[in-house]
């Protein structure tokens, strides 16, 4: 799908679906969206709320982010733009409920965002279904959520057999 007009970010919808402007931010720029969500994800850790708390708002975030990207692809003629990062903001969140469960650290964060990171370039799948066979604003949405769920795993198995890494 070709642009037919440039993205503005005095659009709201391009605002949210940018994460504020990070998807714009050069070169790499789901790791500007993965890395622009950390510092709310470890103040929020911080807070020691119980991990399940989190799930509600991750879920609904989930669904309206879907929806809100879906007509900002419609609206500008694209199909998963790399400036579109809330998918990635979603995935990152997704993988680090997993941490926050098991007492969130700031070692566990870096691990959790580099093997996001990883998981969401490889697209292992379904992620890889997702990407290329739905293409909404769903699919765009899914692939990082799924990526964030590997993620997590990843996360709980090395936290399992290597605790003292995540430590304080």
């Amino acid at each position: 799908m070709k642009e037919h007009k440039p993205p503005s970010l005095s659009q709201p919808e391009v605002v949210f679906v940018s994460f504020f402007g990070a998807g714009f931010l050069p070169k790499a720029p789901g790791t500007w969206g993965t890395l622009a969500i950390c510092p709310i994800l470890y103040l929020l850790s911080l807070a020691h709320a119980p991990f399940f708390v989190f799930i509600p708002f991750l879920v609904m975030a989930t669904i309206i982010s879907s929806y809100i990207t879906h007509v900002v692809q419609k609206k500008y003629n694209v199909l998963d733009p790399s400036w579109v990062v809330i998918d990635e903001v979603l995935g990152m969140w997704t993988a680090w409920i997993f941490t926050h469960a098991h007492g969130a650290t700031f070692s566990s964060l870096i691990f959790t965002f580099c093997a996001f990171r990883f998981f969401d370039i490889i697209k292992v799948w379904p992620a890889n279904y997702f990407d290329k066979q739905v293409k909404n604003g769903a699919g765009t949405i899914l692939d990082d959520i799924v990526s964030g769920l590997y993620a997590g795993i990843l996360y709980l198995v090395v936290q399992y057999y290597f605790p003292l890494l995540f430590s304080n």
